[in-house]
Parts: structure tokens; sequence; C-alpha cells
């Protein structure tokens, strides 16, 4: 499978223009080799040439990761005198002759760190964006990876239904988060989760990215919980509202233009539209209702080994949608310095249609 993956990369290389590619610890180096690095003050580079052995620069002490490497590559080891690895890079150099080459790299990926250290390498090269390549190297999930994301999706889900009786009036934003991350991990999520729990309520619930707080819960609070699982590296992204006490005319107004929001995007989901059909198709709902300037972010984003990945869903947005992309469908509605509601979901597409990954119920959750 991982040499498959090295196999597309770089015939996608080729038909490109490029001569190489080189990736630093996340995603798509544990994608295309199985393994996992933290990025941390000693780089580590894979760098992958057509028709060459891949070679990893990277410290000694991951020497023993490499005995579960599943294809053959050629490492260059440098011990913890910073001055070792230009050594260890100049041998990957010597193996790959780069200098002069064009060669792709992930510009939201790649540090500054690992830059330098090959723009010493191959003084002569040049490095382009190479989005035309990794943003479609993960793009269609196989089954093997969408099974992963199904039972990202069921952990969090599980996590979620076992928060709501632990839920009341009183508790800080901050509690209810930490407690949800702790049922997460206890439900069977990776350690490292794909993003850090959102749990917003009151006013705070208006800003669709806010931090949890200290602030505590009271009565007519709307709260928008926004968590995901990871599972085998691949992650899921749900989110939901609560409200605590009996909710007004207001909030089940704008919950149900929500919920109908996030039905049509679902439905707008299928192999041949543009990504931006499926913004369109949310957003519409909640123009009708009379929300629309309240709405204000794209209606998903794709998911994977990452919380954020292509497709993006906005309205602008021509990317066709293919079976095995998957992606989130999350409209909303905030208004500023009383309350929000987003309801989101995880969908895959299918040779025929989508399906949506997640169903736990979709109205408010009344919290009495």
């Amino acid at each position: 499978m991982f040499l498959e993956r090295l196999n597309k990369l770089t015939d996608t290389l080729v038909k490109s223009g490029f001569d190489a590619a080189v990736v630093n610890p996340g995603a798509t180096l544990t994608y295309l080799t199985g393994l996992s690095f933290h990025l941390m003050e000693r780089p580590v580079i894979l760098m992958c040439v057509p028709g060459k052995l891949p070679v990893l620069v990277l410290p000694e002490l991951e020497k023993e990761k490499l005995k579960s490497l599943p294809f053959e590559c050629q490492p260059y080891f440098f011990g913890d005198n910073p001055v070792d690895r230009n050594k260890a890079f100049a041998a990957a150099e010597e193996s790959l002759i780069l200098n002069g080459k064009k060669i792709a790299v992930e510009p939201i990926h790649l540090r500054f760190l690992e830059l330098d250290y090959l723009k010493g390498m191959s003084p002569a090269a040049t490095f382009v964006d190479g989005s035309v390549i990794f943003d479609n190297l993960r793009l269609c999930k196989d089954a093997l990876e969408v099974d992963a994301m199904r039972k990202a999706v069921d952990i969090a889900q599980q996590a979620f239904n076992k928060l709501l009786p632990q839920v009341h009036v009183g508790m800080t934003e901050r509690e209810l988060a930490n407690t949800l991350t702790m049922l997460l991990l206890q439900s069977g999520s990776d350690p490292e989760l794909p993003f850090q729990v959102i749990l917003s309520g009151g006013p705070n619930s208006a800003n669709p990215h806010a931090v949890p707080s200290d602030r505590k819960l009271i009565e007519g609070d709307m709260v928008v919980v926004d968590w995901g699982a990871s599972y085998s590296g691949y992650a899921s992204d749900l989110t939901r509202t609560l409200v605590m006490g009996n909710p007004s005319e207001e909030q089940l107004a704008i919950a149900r233009a929500v919920k109908a929001a996030n039905a049509s995007g679902r439905a707008a989901g299928r192999p041949g539209i543009l990504a931006g059909d499926v913004d369109r198709a949310a957003r519409k709902e909640i123009e009708t209702a009379g929300y629309g300037p309240y709405f204000t972010h794209r209606t998903g984003h794709g998911l994977g080994m990452e919380g954020h990945e292509p497709p993006y869903m906005f309205a602008e947005n021509e990317q066709i949608l293919q079976p095995g992309m998957v992606y989130t469908v999350e409209p909303g509605i905030y208004l500023p310095g009383k309350y929000g509601v987003r309801i989101e979901d995880d969908v895959v597409v299918t040779s025929n249609g989508a399906e949506t990954l997640s169903d736990l119920p979709r109205d408010l959750y009344v919290i009495k």
C-alpha cells in the first residue's frame, strides 16, 4: 500500500514537471511511509525523486522507527550536535543530486528550519509550491481510510452521549471541554485529537472558533460543542448545539434554519457536482430563513488525516466531487452578543451519492 502511494507521488511529479518532492513530519509523511514523527527542534525530511530510493534525513534517536518501514529507503542520520546535520543533508544531496532541480514542497507545512537546511544542501535548487501535487495525493480515500473515519465518528458520538448527562447550569466551558476530551480518550480515540474541543456558551457561542473559558453556563444559554476523535490517524469532526433550559422562539427558529441547511448540504453531495454546490445548497436555506448575514463561514472542509484539508466547501470552489472525498457539512447562524447554532456532520462521496457517517440527532439538545 505504501509503495503504491509513493509510486503515485512520483508519477504525479513527472506529469506535473517536478524533479522531486520533500516533506517534513505531518500527515503526508505518515501517509507515504506509515511512520509518525513530531515536529521538533531536530529536522526530519523525506525526499522523493522518481526512479531513486526515497531518502530520509533524521536524528539517530529515530533509527528504531525505520525497522517498521514497509519499503526500502536510504537513511542519513545525525546526532545531537547541530553541526552534524549539515553532513547528513550533504550526504543526501550526493545521493539524489537535487541541486538545480525543481522541488515540490507543502506550502503550509514546510518550516523555515527544514527549508534552510535544504537550501544549504542544494543552493541552486528551486523550491516550489507543490499544492497541485499534495492537494490531490490524499484527496480520495480508499475503503480502509473511510472505515477508520467511520470508527473515529463512532468514538466521537460515544463520547458526546456520555457527556450529555453531566452537563448542568453552573459548569464552566473549560470544565465541560476537559470532560469531553477525557471521554474521547476513554472511548478509544488516538491520544492526539484532531483539534482542541470547542465548547462555548451564551454570547461566546456566537464566535465560531471560541476557546473554552471559565464562563459558567446559565439558564437560557445556547452551547455550541465542536469536537472530534482520531482513529488510526484519521479524524472525525462533529458539532451539536445545546440549550440550557427551555429555548426561546428565536433560538428554535435559528436551530430549525441550521438543521434545514445541514440537511440540504448533505443531500447535495454526489460525484460530478462542484464543491461550491454544497455550500450554495446549505446557504440558501439560511438566506431563505432571513439569517443570511449571520452565516459567516464556508459550509465545510475536507477531512482525513488532518482536521482541515481539501476539498473546501465554499460557493466559488469549482472543484468537482469524486467518490472517496470526505468533507464536513457545518452551517451555522451566529447572532453577535446573543448566541449561535452550528450543526456539523461528516460526509463521504459514494459512487452515486453521498453517505453521512454521523447520525446523532440534529435538533437542539435541551438540558434541564
